[in-house]
């Protein structure tokens, strides 16, 4: 594999055999690499919102109940289809609008605009929803998310972190698994990893996981920020995923007492 070849979009994505109604977002004359459409969901999710009929706004459905809808004297909307159901929770628009496609079930909720989610896809109870989050069709989420896209059919119905991570068709988070998207010094400096032993400077400062289609990380498995998995890799629970490439058709094992997992070394300590 040459160097930058893990960031073409189509390494991840089988968009033939599992059409995606978002696709466009992934294939603008200004995105270059997987990485490079992080920079993109926020324009592409308010573009799209934008478009949207105001007929297309049932706020007056019966199945349309939230707790609160804060920022409406902004001009953004909250658009409900048809057979879709929002019981309790919070809508904040102070930033975009919130579209629920049809028979969407969204339950206790907070949402903060924009945010797209598509036909029967479910937001159970406690979950964050924050700006920029496109979900796709049939996707079941619980946890915390924020400038990240989850396709079709995809199950993170648990307690989790997705933070500037991209996740394919019919992928899977387990309880309690975090990707985390910045160093843990924070800093300013953009996220590198080591690709065929070339450091790989990848552009932003925060960048999450990204996962191709069919992809599993296990519980309380916690991802590196910086971690791309090729379709169909496996992650076991209790897993701590260094950054790089993974994949495809690969599983990662925890095997701590084999090969060991933690290295000690001392902090030190400015005046």
């Amino acid at each position: 594999m040459k160097n930058l070849d893990f960031l073409k979009v189509e390494n991840y994505f089988d968009f033939e055999k599992h059409p995606f109604e978002h696709k466009s977002l992934f294939f603008q004359e200004n995105v270059d690499g997987i990485v490079d459409v992080l920079n993109h969901i926020g324009n592409y999710c308010n573009k799209w919102l934008d478009k949207l009929q105001i007929a297309k706004c049932k706020l007056q459905n019966a199945n349309f109940a939230p707790d609160k809808v804060i920022g409406e004297e902004t001009g953004n909307s909250v658009f409900v289809e048809e057979g879709a159901k929002i019981v309790g929770g919070v809508f904040d628009l102070s930033n975009g609008s919130v579209f629920i496609g049809k028979e969407a079930d969204v339950q206790g909720a907070w949402i903060c605009g924009p945010v797209i989610i598509g036909e029967k896809t479910v937001v159970r109870p406690g979950a964050y929803v924050r700006e920029n989050v496109i979900l796709g069709s049939e996707v079941i989420v619980r946890g915390e998310l924020k400038n990240t896209v989850i396709m079709d059919k995809s199950d993170f119905p648990h307690p989790s972190y997705l933070g500037d991570s991209i996740c394919g068709y019919k992928t899977h988070f387990g309880n309690q698994a975090t990707a985390a998207n910045v160093n843990i010094f924070g800093g300013k400096e953009n996220i590198k990893i080591k690709v065929d032993d070339e450091k790989i400077d990848l552009g932003r400062r925060k960048v999450g996981i990204i996962i191709g289609d069919y992809c599993q990380v296990g519980c309380n498995s916690v991802s590196d920020p910086g971690t791309f998995l090729f379709p169909r890799t496996i992650v076991y629970s209790l897993s701590r995923i260094k950054a790089g490439v993974y994949g495809p058709n690969e599983i990662l094992k925890n095997k701590p007492l084999e090969h060991g997992v933690i290295e000690r070394v001392k902090l030190e300590i400015g005046n």
